[in-house]
């Protein structure tokens, strides 16, 4: 895209001209504009009737760190989910923290109709391992207002306690989904539902079989492409970046996302601190971390 063009309110114009003059922009007014203003790699003008275009080879950290927030509009660093195919009313479902050795497992539903589905794509609701958890802090208040939802969240000693039940992490992942849709089914009446597939689909038929529902169940792979399973993404994300933050505060540590080396660094302290016992608390202990961490603790 040579050119961003966007539509702003002239409210914020004087702010955003005092704001580009502290930047460093020198700012001209031709004929039917407010204000250009230009710095090498970026120039900017805004007409009178509120449009306003950015060019430039460095056009793109400027959009996405000042321009965007400041006016509330997302699109350009991330461009909205493309609309399903297939309209009807269905329930989606997603899951958050699977992946990361702290924290909790968040698994969230979200119902929307044909009308719901067009406004989730005008919200920009994409898949939340594509976007940054600021926007997800944005949007997701603003799709629990405007939608029915759902959220399961397991934090560890919870986590570790089913794991133990179910014996096999997507026999758990199952009976939250299957969870999940439970809720919405109650609150909406539907009986449509789409997942991201993570295991052989009979897993989460078996488990909303148990629970006596007569849900069609639609199982893919790339399900976050729909909105509906995208706008669920966004509620398990920022269901569990924030559980994770508050288990961090709780025991006054700072505990990091993943299952990698920075993480196993980060419980090695955190065991030589605290005691080993501490990670049933934060941690999901099934993993192999949970062995590269104790080796070396208790060498």
């Amino acid at each position: 895209m040579n050119t961003y063009v966007v539509k702003i309110d002239l409210s914020l114009s004087a702010k955003l001209e005092a704001d580009l003059q502290n930047q460093g922009f020198s700012l001209s007014k031709p004929l039917h504009t407010v204000f250009q203003a230009k710095k090498k790699g970026v120039s900017c003008t805004l007409y009178l009737s509120g449009k306003l275009t950015v060019q430039g080879k460095d056009k793109g950290e400027f959009i996405e760190f000042y321009l965007e927030p400041l006016i509330g509009d997302f699109s350009y660093t991330h461009p909205a989910a493309a609309v399903s195919a297939d309209m009807h009313a269905h329930i989606g479902i997603d899951e958050a923290g699977k992946g990361d050795f702290f924290g909790p497992l968040v698994i969230a539903g979200v119902y929307a109709d044909e009308d719901g589905i067009k406004k989730l794509v005008e919200m920009g609701a994409a898949d939340s391992k594509r976007i940054n958890d600021r926007l997800i802090d944005k949007l997701a208040p603003q799709i629990m207002k405007a939608f029915d939802y759902s959220i399961i969240r397991l934090n560890p000693k919870k986590y570790n306690e089913l794991y133990e039940s179910f014996g096999n992490l997507n026999r758990l992942l199952a009976w939250g989904h299957a969870t999940a849709i439970e809720e919405l089914h109650q609150k909406t009446g539907c009986n449509q539902a789409l997942i991201d597939q993570f295991a052989a689909e009979s897993v989460v038929e078996t488990a909303l079989q148990r629970k006596k529902l007569d849900i069609t169940l639609t199982q893919r792979h790339k399900g976050e492409e729909d909105p509906v399973v995208a706008a669920a993404s966004i509620l398990a994300r920022h269901g569990f970046v924030h559980g994770l933050d508050k288990l961090g505060k709780e025991i006054d540590f700072d505990l990091p996302k993943g299952a990698g080396h920075l993480v196993i660094k980060a419980g090695r302290r955190l065991v030589n601190a605290k005691g080993p016992q501490i990670l049933g608390d934060v941690a999901k202990l099934h993993f192999k971390t949970r062995q590269e961490v104790l080796q070396q603790t208790l060498c």
